[in-house]
């Protein structure tokens, strides 16, 4: 019987171990499009092989019920989750990405709050050690703050709640009093107390609570980076519950998760010129209008149709497309993608210009690109193309706003002032598409759309880009 147990014990850890070869081994080809989905195929078979020697554990099974309640999570999770990612739009997968981080969070609380149950309501406390006790309630308040400011950051972008800050009286002091309780009721716990319902729930409440406080005041502008910190919070929190566990995979998993998470929010913050504190304290963004005719102290813009941008494109020698999330909303990457064969037919280089945090979320311009099969070759990240602008003859700015608005540069006084941006302006002459004059999630105007050498075509990005590809053609 020692034996088995033995055997069944190197047997698990050296499925485990295979496991967490191909989370890494997956995660280290999500660095392209081309290896993106490869990179996800074998992450995911790295969590069957995890969740396979989780089973092969003994104690697993202990209780008649659990093996019901394991195939009850699975049918749910596939019932669920398939149809949801398959029949997302390119569009809604920032909020996808949300609600799928917060899920994480909660399932974490969740276990917290089974754990808490079965040692103080079956064993009667006497047997959870304080080194699994700690890691479930730091578990359980990173995990319930992730999942309420998920929901949050879920509906902001999806338009239930209002993209702009939403702030209450003293926002500091009440975010600092809820984490106060939160603390204070794990430790009292941990301390050991009579009244461990009132402070489990104390935990679960307050945590709740502030997770929902510390998004609000956060505007649209930052979400990206709101929805990279919330994400670590979550690799966190189930790194923490691994340890409570005694799980390796959940370790490892979680750590991963959050290590990464980590990395990508800090690359995101200084993408944007703000640090994670200035973010956390929210008041920066929300997607608001301005006048329809540009009636503003700049000046009128200059307003062009289909036939007058399709004259510049073909007759240039460098064609620089910065695609946003108006493009994004228009589903318009594969029409953008039949213009640029069209230019490079006629001759013209074309290159695709990517800011960090065009779009929603990390990578979000990358990822419609490369659904309409635009070569990966073709991209540029901010670094590599803005020395490029200057010999640029014509740039197209597909929905792109924030991220090209020389206002970062020139006006100290902007909200956005220090942002790395697309530097646009510097191209010899600038197309904007938009569908109106509306401001990006920052919330302010941009300088680019009054200057003598851009043209704004307003309309839906789709219909605005076939209807120049067809002008490009017909000449």
């Amino acid at each position: 019987m020692i034996l088995t147990a033995a055997v069944n014990h190197n047997v698990t850890d050296g499925l485990y171990i295979v496991a967490f070869a191909l989370f890494i081994y997956g995660m280290s080809g999500l660095t392209g499009p081309r290896t993106a989905v490869r990179g996800n195929l074998i992450a995911a078979a790295g969590m069957v092989v995890a969740f396979i020697s989780t089973l092969l554990q003994a104690h697993v099974f202990d209780g008649s019920s659990t093996p019901w309640l394991i195939a009850l999570g699975l049918v749910l999770g596939v019932v669920v989750g398939i149809p949801a990612a398959r029949n997302v739009r390119m569009t809604a997968m920032p909020q996808m990405v949300a609600l799928f981080n917060g899920v994480g969070g909660g399932a974490v609380a969740v276990i917290a709050w089974i754990e808490y149950r079965h040692h103080f309501h079956v064993t009667g406390g006497h047997d959870w050690a304080l080194k699994a006790e700690i890691p479930s309630l730091l578990a359980a308040i990173i995990g319930s703050i992730s999942f309420w400011g998920s929901n949050i950051a879920f509906g902001k972008l999806q338009e239930i709640l209002p993209g702009r800050p939403i702030k209450v009286p003293a926002q500091v002091v009440v975010n600092l009093g809820l984490f106060v309780v939160a603390i204070a009721s794990a430790v009292i716990l941990a301390a050991g107390t009579h009244s461990q319902a009132l402070f489990i729930l104390g935990i679960l409440v307050a945590a709740a609570i502030l997770g929902n406080m510390v998004v609000l005041p956060i505007g649209g502008a930052d979400m990206p980076v709101v929805i990279s910190l919330l994400n670590a919070f979550t690799g966190l929190s189930a790194g923490l519950t691994g340890i409570a566990l005694n799980n390796t995979a959940l370790i490892v998993a979680g750590m991963i998760v959050g290590a990464s998470g980590t990395i990508l929010t800090n690359l995101m913050a200084k993408a944007m010129n703000r640090s994670v504190p200035a973010i956390i304290a929210g008041g920066f963004g929300g997607e608001v209008s301005a006048p329809a005719g540009g009636d503003t102290d700049r000046g009128p813009v200059k307003s062009t149709s289909a036939q007058g941008v399709a004259i510049q494109p073909p007759y240039a020698r460098q064609v620089v497309i910065a695609p946003g999330y108006g493009m994004a909303v228009a589903q318009a990457q594969h029409a953008v993608r039949e213009l640029e064969k069209a230019l490079e037919a006629k001759g013209v280089e074309v290159k695709y210009a990517i800011h960090p945090v065009a779009g929603r979320m990390p990578g979000h311009m990358n990822v419609l690109l490369a659904e309409a099969d635009v070569p990966y070759d073709l991209l540029r990240e901010m670094d590599e193309i803005n020395p490029e602008f200057p010999r640029t003859d014509v740039t197209l700015v597909i929905g792109a706003n924030d991220v090209t608005n020389p206002a970062a540069k020139n006006e100290p006084g902007s909200p956005i002032y220090g942002m790395p941006i697309l530097e646009v302006d510097q191209s010899g002459s600038v197309i904007v598409l938009k569908r109106s004059m509306a401001s990006g999630f920052a919330g302010i105007d941009n300088p680019l759309f009054y200057e003598d050498k851009t043209s704004l075509l307003f309309g839906d990005a789709k219909s605005s880009v076939s209807d120049i590809t067809s002008e490009v053609q017909a000449l």
